[in-house]
This record gives structure tokens, C-alpha cells and sequence, in this order.
């Protein structure tokens, strides 16, 4: 346990003590910036929407789910394996599966730290508008749950997508193309008449919109939290197999 905790602190470091890093942070603020601009045109109108299903609403929500993700994780598996650093670490005394699961931590931690200012973006409304359902605690809660779980998909994504290649830049690529078919596999859901066959309902499962929008609501159901933990599970599984396949060579 010691050797992961190691593990998470080095790869954590590695976002906060580079200047990439700092930009990633800046560019997600200036993104929630934009959109809680939009959100207070709309609160010039009564609502009955909380503030962070409006926040939903707006498509930066998901361009910041869509673009800073393959940033945060290109560089995790690609960089160590292009500066030749990779096989040194795995001749370390851990274990691959102590490797993925610290560096797939240190980059889902740092994700839940860019997120933080949403924070200090519902203050700035609640202080405005006196809204109480900005910054009710069920709602916040649902919504920063929401985001740490879609998170968590869309980053053990980007950590398969690294371990794939030596390059950065074809990590962050891959990494975007897997985001982009899974976002638009959820979109398809969400388009598709409600039917009885079981097709419709396997794919209903992956309606990513309907499910952030009960987590925006502080609608929390068990059904969507075991679909995204488990898919997260998948993709750490898979990367987990790309990294052990270097024995194979």
C-alpha cells in the first residue's frame, strides 16, 4: 500500500508542479466562467431549475468533460514509455495493477481539484441572486458526484488510450475519439423513442444526459452509479492488459 500511495503523490506532482498543469486548471475556470456568464442571463427570468442543472445545460459542461480529460491522462503511461522511464518503474517492486490504479488516482484527483471553482462559481450566484437551491447540500453533493463519475469513465478511457502509444499526442487523439463515441453513444439514447424491446432498453442504459440530469437534480439512483463505476472498471481492466502485454514481446 505504501508503494501506491508513493505512486499517486509522484504522478499528483507531476500535474501540480508543471506549468501544463496550471493550464489545464485555467482553461476549465475560463470554460465555467462562460457558462455561468449564460446562467445568469437566464436567472434574469424566474426558474424553477436549480443553478447546477442550468450549469448541465449548457454545452461547457460537456466540452469540459470532453477535452480536458485526454489532456490530463496523454501523458500518463506515453511520456514514461517516450523518456524510457517505463520499464525502470515496472522493475520497481510493485505490481502493474498497484502502476495503474496509482497513476489512473493521481489523474482522477487532479480532475476533482480542476472542479473545484464550481464552487466558488454557485457562491458567486447564491450571493447574487439569493438562490438557496445554488448551493443546497443534496443538490451540490449529486452534482459534484455526477461529474467524479462521468470523470472516472472518460479518464480510465484516456489512461487505456496512453498505455497504448509512446506519443503524447496520439494518446490525447485516441483518448478523444474513445470520449467522443462514448458521448455520442449517449446522446443516441437519449434520441431514441422509449420502447419495449430490449434493445432500446440495453441502450437507454448508456443515456449519459438523462443520468447527469438527475444528478444535477441531486437525484442520485443506484442503477446509473454501478453502469459508470463498472464501465471505469472495464477500461482500467483493459489498460491493465495493454500494460502486462509487454511480457509478451
Amino acid at each position: 500500500m505504501r508503494a501506491y500511495w508513493t505512486l499517486v503523490r509522484r504522478e499528483l506532482s507531476g500535474f501540480l508542479l508543471s506549468v501544463g498543469g496550471y493550464i489545464i486548471i485555467a482553461a476549465a475556470l475560463f470554460l465555467m466562467g462562460l457558462s455561468f456568464v449564460v446562467i445568469l442571463e437566464k436567472l434574469q427570468k424566474p426558474t424553477p431549475m436549480p443553478v447546477t442543472e442550468l450549469f448541465y445545460v449548457t454545452p461547457f459542461f460537456w466540452l469540459i468533460l470532453l477535452l480536458t480529460t485526454p489532456v490530463i491522462t496523454m501523458r500518463l503511461f506515453a511520456l514514461e514509455k517516450f523518456s524510457g522511464t517505463f520499464e525502470t518503474l515496472m522493475t520497481t517492486p510493485v505490481s502493474d495493477c498497484q502502476v495503474v490504479a496509482a497513476k489512473f488516482s493521481a489523474a482522477l484527483l487532479f480532475y476533482a481539484l480542476m472542479w473545484l471553482p464550481l464552487v466558488g462559481c454557485l457562491l458567486v450566484v447564491h450571493h447574487y441572486t439569493n438562490d438557496t437551491a445554488a448551493l443546497d447540500g443534496g443538490v451540490v453533493a449529486g452534482t459534484f458526484l455526477g461529474i467524479l463519475l462521468l470523470g472516472g469513465v472518460f479518464i480510465s478511457l484516456g489512461c487505456c488510450a496512453s498505455a497504448m502509444t509512446r506519443s503524447q499526442v496520439i494518446a490525447a487523439m485516441l483518448s478523444l475519439v474513445f470520449g467522443a463515441s462514448v458521448f455520442l453513444l449517449g446522446y443516441l439514447a437519449s434520441q431514441l423513442p422509449a420502447q419495449d424491446d430490449w434493445q432500446t432498453r440495453v441502450l437507454s442504459c448508456f443515456d449519459l444526459f438523462e443520468q447527469m440530469h438527475n444528478f444535477a437534480r441531486g437525484v442520485v439512483d443506484t442503477r446509473p452509479v454501478v453502469l459508470l463505476v463498472s464501465l471505469t472498471l472495464f477500461f482500467l481492466f483493459l489498460t491493465l492488459r495493454v500494460v502486462e502485454s509487454r511480457r509478451w514481446k
